[in-house]
């Protein structure tokens, strides 16, 4: 009797509920044809909430009777897979994952039932973001699929959900045949059919893709599906033989038809798209913009039109303010589980860094093209520069000014007319509150000139009685003789610059070259730390390798180029990696590939090596200056060629000055530059030192000993800024890698063994699962805020470590002393409950001028912290957010403010 009701009332029912869910989804799913669609209409890439709905809770509720009350049915693991189904489609993926595990463990012998858990395992995984996971789980599932059962297209398919993900198109184009082939249902099969057409393009398969899309067309597929498939098979007919204009011409007839009025917006981006094919960008962003006017429910279309246009004045253009604002609107249209958002998002917030990069390519190869011709071509060529600048100088101008008479013009003769109107709470954006401002001044000081020193008395009565002004005068100008004049200096100060920084010696063009190699370098490790998007980051690596053959790094790029291959299961790895272990066999890359431990044995032995450091320094921060002379050149004797060479030497000489006079000083600073001079801590530092000896030498040479006892934790000529004050409170942060160009040594993923026993969990998740501590709670969006926008803070985070930060603060005086002298940057320590540390680095006021610190530190934080890489990190914020860290929670709930925020 249990089976009977567990089957055929409970079970039932539950099902039954969570079919309804799946229905639910499919109807409110937005697709985007333009891109691979989704294999499964189901939920969004993130939770939706923290509570199931009533009706997943529902079919919770009667999973859970199963279990407590009818114990003795067979239907014990068909009621856990129905609460991790439930989970699922409610957005708990983490509690789905531990139950699809307990099923696949705990019910072996149902070989169907464990064939479905994994199946749904391994998308629950993708959702999570761990492919490799999901990938051992998906390679035993096929190992053991049943083409007789009913889950066979769903193994197929989830591994086409795979390839897609992973873009191995190769694969995904032969699993989506086969799960077409299994497939019982109609609508899913057209849908993958599709899906299939979309994977045969992008293989050059086109010929195939057009017979799947005239299939679809000339089914029973709902009319949006049908008319893309239709719209497909337009844009690839002909296309051998370069036949556009006629393709452009079927899309603008498709125009015409009001049964098409709602695919306005596809129609005009397919016909961007075939002008930007055939390098017309004009018509191109014409088409696009076209779209995003066309725009009437789908707002995804709209977003990748803003998309392509943000792209081509990105890439193209070099407009990189245009593309700001259309990569803004393209965050503010698309939808958030639109493939690719995130990394969108974080090429937005992070522009300026690949702007800055961009722009010294782009200026350095002009400067070489200019300096390879002749004089002749040359000053012709600088002339054209020259007229088009003005052009542009000119063309902005009058820009600026007719949208400041617009303004004026829109608000009678008002100049703020800002965006706030009357009501805004800001005085400058209330228009209003401006013109009873100025009334009010008016009546006190009278009709002024906008002008230096116009409170000064003698100047109240005589100008200010014939010189009556509106709130406009001062900031209108007539583009009169003077204006000509500054276009003319301007001119000349861009020709003279041009000239200036041509390369037309072999030093100079070495250095040039130099320039735009590591502006290239900055752009691959962006594109491979921070936005985590490998293809870009392989087309750089390899326009590296094509543009410098020969240059220093190509074991650490040859590294990253397997790697990141190797995670896209791109047979190319292969190649990299024989180049490195042939080539390269002594580098730590080609260790680490033979041993993947080898990275972490570095690790232990460098952390090793700066617990001496860390020895030495105290001796230092003690003043026995003989014992740390005597320890440096023990230290060096047993290793001869550390990393930090150039900062030991450093305290030896320092050490030794308080005991010797300046000019024995000056030759041991001498002689680290000469050992060390691509050092970029110490070598620049040391030139500050002599350079300062230099420009004092009377008063050093008088001195007995070239240093006095001073304060050792201080840099030497500095001032004392470094403060020592400690806090009670604040908290840890997250490594945010912003521009690291030290190659990630990290084992690349292994080829997977599909025999290989996927999950481990014994015992039943608990029926709280939805509680689990392990489960990150949401963060407090309302507790943080970019008020704060003049007071920003780096953060170093020590965690978990008892090691004295004493020697890492005192690098990190001497990094600020060569880079930030002046600019009143100081660093200080705050205990943040019993295992972190923060060295808080400020004030910087602004975001970008933090960032920029940011970039510059980040690269030499493993020369400047004498701690584990392990157990410090770095991060941003604002005083203001910084205040309220007061303990780990907090703390967590501003890591994740800070990622959906920066």
């Amino acid at each position: 009797m249990q089976n009977l009701t567990a089957h055929y009332n409970i079970l039932f029912d539950a099902n039954l509920i969570l079919d309804q869910k799946q229905a639910d989804y499919d109807l409110t799913f937005v697709d985007s044809y333009n891109e691979i669609l989704n294999v499964y209409q189901d939920t969004t890439t993130g939770p939706k909430s923290y509570t199931l709905d009533k009706n997943l809770q529902s079919a919770v509720d009667k999973a859970n009777k199963i279990i407590g009350y009818k114990d003795q049915s067979h239907y014990i693991g068909d009621a856990y897979l129905v609460l991790g189904k439930a989970n699922f489609l409610g957005g708990q993926y983490f509690n789905a994952g531990e139950y699809f595990n307990y099923v696949t463990e705990e019910f072996g012998t149902e070989k169907n039932l464990v064939e479905e858990a994994y199946t749904w395992k391994a998308r629950t995984l993708m959702y999570l973001n761990k492919l490799p996971d999901a990938k051992l789980v998906l390679d035993t599932a096929l190992q053991n699929i049943n083409p007789k059962k009913n889950t066979t297209a769903d193994v197929y398919a989830t591994k086409l959900q795979y390839d897609i993900n992973i873009q191995d198109y190769v694969d995904g184009e032969a699993m989506a045949k086969l799960a077409i082939q299994y497939c019982r249902t109609n609508n899913q099969r057209l849908r993958w059919m599709f899906i299939l057409g979309q994977l045969q393009e992008l293989n050059n398969h086109t010929a195939d893709a057009y017979a799947n899309y005239t299939k679809i067309a000339k089914s029973n597929a709902v009319f949006e599906m049908s008319f893309n498939a239709d719209l497909n098979r337009i844009r690839i007919e002909d296309a051998q033989n370069g036949i556009k204009l006629t393709r452009i011409q079927k899309l603008s007839s498709l125009l015409k038809n009001p049964n098409n009025k709602e695919f306005k917006d596809q129609i005009y981006y397919q016909i961007a798209q075939l002008y930007f094919s055939d390098k017309d960008i004009t018509n191109a962003i014409k088409n696009y913009k076209l779209s995003i006017s066309s725009s009437i429910k789908n707002q995804n279309q709209k977003g990748i039109s803003y998309l392509r246009i943000a792209d081509i004045n990105f890439s193209i253009k070099a407009d990189y303010v245009t593309a700001k604002k259309y990569y803004d609107s393209t965050l503010t249209t698309l939808s958030p589980n639109y493939p690719g958002y995130l990394i969108i998002q974080k090429k937005t917030n992070n522009l300026q860094l690949l702007t800055d990069r961009l722009k010294i390519i782009s200026r350095e190869d002009t400067l070489q093209m200019l300096a390879s011709l002749d004089e002749k071509t040359r000053r012709g060529k600088i002339d054209t520069m020259v007229l088009a600048h003005t052009a542009q100088m000119e063309a902005d101008a009058n820009n600026a000014l007719a949208a400041i008479k617009s303004n004026g013009n829109t608000s009678g003769g008002n100049l703020y007319n800002t965006p706030g109107g009357s009501n805004s709470t800001f005085y400058f954006y209330n228009s209003n509150a401006v013109s009873q401002g100025y009334q009010e001044f008016q009546r006190l000081w009278g009709s002024r000139k906008l002008e230096d020193d116009w409170r000064r008395s003698n100047r109240s009565s005589t100008v200010g009685a014939n010189t009556a002004v509106s709130p406009t005068q001062g900031t209108l100008a007539t583009a009169g003789p003077a204006t000509k004049s500054g276009e003319s200096v301007a001119a000349a100060n861009y020709r003279q610059q041009i000239v200036l920084n041509l390369p037309t010696t072999p030093d100079l063009l070495v250095q040039s070259n130099l320039r735009i190699y590591n502006a290239l370098f900055d752009i691959a490790n962006f594109y491979r730390d921070i936005l985590d998007d490998k293809r870009e980051a392989i087309n750089t690596y390899e326009n590296i390798l094509k543009r410098f053959p020969n240059n220093p790094n190509k074991p650490a790029i040859d590294y990253s180029l397997y790697r990141l291959y190797s995670e896209l299961n791109d047979p190319k790895a292969d190649a990299y990696k024989n180049d490195l272990l042939k080539n390269y066999p002594e580098t730590a890359f080609a260790k680490v590939i033979l041993d993947p431990e080898y990275s972490k044995k570095l690790d232990d032995k460098e952390a090793e090596f700066k617990a001496l450091y860390n020895q030495i320094y105290d001796l230092y921060a003690s003043r026995k200056y003989t014992d740390v002379i005597s320890r440096v050149d023990e230290v060096m004797k047993q290793y001869p060629n550390n990393s930090l060479a150039a900062q030991l030497y450093y305290l030896r000489a320092v050490s030794a000055a308080h005991n010797e006079p300046v000019a024995a000083f000056v030759n041991d600073l001498q002689q680290i530059v000469k050992n060390y001079p691509n050092d970029r801590l110490i070598t620049p530092l040391v030139k500050q030192h002599i350079n300062y000896i230099n420009a004092n030498l009377v008063d050093m040479s008088a001195r007995h000993n070239a240093l006095l006892y001073s304060d050792t934790t201080a840099v030497p000529f500095a001032p004392l800024v470094e403060n020592k004050k400690e806090t009670p409170y604040r908290v840890p942060g997250r490594h945010f890698d912003f521009d690291n160009q030290v190659a990630d040594v990290r084992k690349p993923i292994k080829k997977l063994d599909t025999a290989k026993k996927v999950d481990s969990v014994k015992r039943a998740p608990t029926q709280m699962a939805i509680l689990t501590p392990e489960q990150k709670q949401p963060y407090n969006s309302k507790l943080f805020s970019k008020r704060d926008s003049t007071n920003y803070y780096f953060i170093i985070n020590i965690s978990n470590d008892n090691t004295n930060p004493a020697s890492s603060r005192f690098s990190i005086g001497q990094f600020n002393r060569t880079n930030y002298d002046g600019r009143g940057i100081t660093h200080q320590l705050m205990q943040v409950g019993d295992n972190n540390r923060l060295i808080y680095v400020g004030r910087f006021y602004s975001l970008e001028e933090v960032k920029a610190y940011a970039r510059a530190i980040v690269p030499l934080l493993g020369e400047i912290m004498k701690i584990p890489k392990d157990k410090y990190s770095f991060f941003i914020v604002t005083k203001e957010n910084l205040d309220k860290l007061a303990d780990k929670k907090t703390l967590d709930s501003y890591f994740d403010y800070y990622q959906n925020n920066y």
